[in-house]
């Protein structure tokens, strides 16, 4: 019977001290981009929310869909 091949070595996670430098080593995210985030998802709501309530047309409802994506896509950066 043949033998099957060997598993080669996973990447191992950094040992905790190469983390923790490479965490002290980005500074935290200015406030401008958090307020600019939140702005963005509470006009998104807002938009899509008055879409419906007021019978504004279709873009509305895009703009708002698209400024809350936005905001989404702006915490994947926040630190």
């Amino acid at each position: 019977m043949p033998e099957s091949k060997r598993r080669k070595p996973k990447n191992r996670p950094q040992s905790p001290q190469a983390v923790d430098i490479a965490a002290k080593s980005k500074e935290p995210s200015p406030t401008w981009y958090v307020a600019l985030m939140a702005g963005l998802m509470v006009v998104g709501v807002l938009l899509v929310l008055l879409r419906f309530i007021l019978q504004l047309p279709q873009t509305v409802l895009l703009v708002g869909l698209g400024a809350i994506a936005a905001g989404f896509l702006m915490t994947t950066n926040y630190r």
